[in-house]
């Protein structure tokens, strides 16, 4: 492998990880609510979900979901149901006050919120469709490890930052007081774009 061509594998996926989906809304929503500790924490876990998705597309990703067809379609249905118990949560407590941290104390643990982060980016079906077509494609099947980690690596580093970008921008003072002037209307967005993005994955 070359490095132009280690060099668009990474830009490539880089505009796939910044493009609008169920993480993105995830993101927003913690940390206008959490924080940026909190978020960051989630980032790390969507970051670990990438991984996931790349290794093993890697190892064949693609091929298990034309062998097996049924699994493709119970992972959406798995992440589609995620997705809806997060919308019906958000919409549940959308009316209910945002809990003011104690000062030194995050609302929700860093742990918490990367194990939240990873399975949320593990449920979505948008990378496993990502990483399994046109991922695989990117990568040689005789690619020599070193650049497989470098790969894997860049993977990690686009997902973790951009969502670290994305927890800055939206956990700033202003964003958070906007967030809290607005929340139940907000909430009650966001579940709904996530109910909507759910029934998509469902359906296609």
């Amino acid at each position: 492998m070359t490095a132009a061509a280690f060099l668009s594998i990474v830009l490539i996926h880089l505009a796939a990880a910044i493009s609008p989906g169920p993480s993105f809304v995830v993101a927003v929503r913690t940390a206008a609510s959490d924080g940026f500790k909190v978020a960051t924490a989630l980032a790390l876990g969507f970051g670990l979900g990438a991984i996931l998705w790349a290794t093993a597309a890697m190892a064949g990703l693609a091929l298990l979901f034309e062998i097996l067809p049924s699994l493709f379609i119970g992972l959406k249905l798995v992440g589609a149901a995620f997705l809806f118990w997060i919308a019906y949560n958000m919409w549940k407590h959308a009316s209910d006050p945002l809990a003011e941290p104690t000062p030194g104390a995050a609302p929700r643990s860093a742990l918490s919120a990367m194990r939240y982060g990873f399975f949320t980016f593990a449920s979505n079906p948008k990378p496993a469709v990502f990483f399994g077509a046109v991922f695989v494609g990117l990568v040689p099947h005789d690619t020599p490890l070193p650049w497989r980690l470098a790969i894997l690596a860049a993977v990690f580093a686009n997902e973790t930052l951009w969502y670290i970008v994305v927890a800055r921008v939206f956990s700033l003072p202003r964003a958070r007081a906007a967030y809290l002037r607005l929340k139940a209307g907000v909430d009650r967005m966001f579940g709904g774009l996530l109910a909507l993005l759910g029934l998509k994955i469902a359906l296609t």
